[in-house]
């Protein structure tokens, strides 16, 4: 809104042309994000504890019964402020824009009726799994409808890029939809699994966002995007100032998020933070990149993937003393901010190598 108001000023008052700047809009939408979250979380935390609205604690994780009073939900804070930010400082007339808004949103929304469902029946366990993943596969299906109706405008791309081959880009056509429905779900929930320890997802997602910040501005800038011989998304451009957003959201809250927390995100944060950064690296034809970036999630959803199928075939055997991984080297007696930390500079690796595969092409 404040784009579309400041930007025309420019014709009276040159200054004003600043606002054209991607660069400049995303610094202003995360330091607007930041702030929003930075300034009303503790308004929120006591607003949660009023309505009890607090975290509920897996049985088996004895260590952790002193969370049982922290109040969660916090995800639904960082929506606004990602939500008001991108408003503020976008090109509404952007089609992606509304997308990565709309997947925000709806994720987030499954989010918050699995919270909802938790505080309720006081259960660490929420809307049924089979519900709540036939949920997040028909949004997707309707997201990656919505992106393949753009393809017929030119506004979208068909065929896949693959990091290290660059003639080998395969067209999927109207598969295309199934594929973006894996990865949103995949990117969504490995979020979710991830968000077990005070700051492990809030930093994670903030390193992971990061990468991809710069990987948007990247692919809407017709120079680099050519340099580094990555698909070149005229309009992707103004992703960054979603992302930007993002990264400024999460900042701030790692700041009440660290351990030990004040609050947490809650599913209604880790489902949306994970949507929107699958959502992103769809958009930008970066979908396999985000199995490097992310792979600090991907080995938290494959310890949870390898341990049930283990367990069903050995008859009740377990490769991790419990999953998801992180939980493990709790019960190797790991301090939870030596596990948190650790895995952050994991995520840091992965985030930096999928920068490097820019130029490995």
């Amino acid at each position: 809104m404040l784009y579309h108001l400041l930007y025309p000023l420019y014709k009276y008052f040159f200054p004003f042309n600043i606002f054209r700047y991607i660069t400049v809009r995303t610094a202003l939408a995360g330091i607007t994000s930041l702030v929003i979250v930075f300034v009303f979380t503790p308004l929120l935390i006591k607003k949660m504890k009023e309505m009890k609205v607090k975290q509920q604690i897996r049985e088996e994780l004895e260590t952790h019964k002193g969370k049982s009073e922290t109040p969660t939900m916090g995800g639904v804070l960082i929506i606004f402020a990602i939500f008001i930010s991108t408003l503020l400082w976008a090109n509404l007339t952007n089609p992606y824009i509304w997308i990565a808004l709309f997947t925000l949103l709806t994720f987030g929304f499954i989010g918050f009726l699995d919270d909802r469902r938790k505080i309720l029946m006081k259960s660490a366990r929420g809307v049924q799994k089979r519900y709540k993943l036939i949920m997040e596969i028909t949004l997707s299906l309707v997201i990656g409808l919505l992106l393949y109706y753009l393809s017929f405008y030119g506004l979208f791309n068909l065929h896949l890029s693959v990091p290290f081959f660059k003639k080998f880009t395969p067209f999927l056509g109207v598969f295309y939809i199934f594929w973006i429905a894996l990865v949103l779900v995949s990117s969504s929930n490995a979020v979710n699994l991830t968000d077990g320890l005070d700051g492990l997802a809030t930093g994670s997602v903030l390193i992971a966002g990061s990468a991809f910040t710069a990987l948007a501005y990247t692919a809407g800038h017709a120079v680099w995007a050519t340099y580094l011989n990555i698909p070149k998304i005229p309009l992707a451009g103004e992703l960054t100032i979603f992302m930007g957003a993002l990264v400024g959201a999460c900042l701030a809250f790692l700041w009440y998020n660290t351990y030990p927390a004040q609050i947490f995100m809650g599913d209604v944060g880790s489902l949306s933070l994970g949507a929107s950064i699958g959502i992103v690296g769809i958009i930008i034809k970066q979908e396999f990149l985000l199995f490097f970036a992310g792979g600090l999630f991907v080995l938290e959803a494959l310890s949870v993937l390898i341990q049930i199928i283990y367990f069903r075939i050995s008859k009740g055997k377990r490769v991790f003393l419990m999953s998801p991984l992180h939980h493990h080297f709790e019960k190797l007696g790991w301090q939870e901010p030596q596990i948190v930390v650790r895995f952050w500079i994991i995520a840091m690796i992965f985030a930096f190598f999928t920068l490097t595969t820019l130029k490995l092409r």
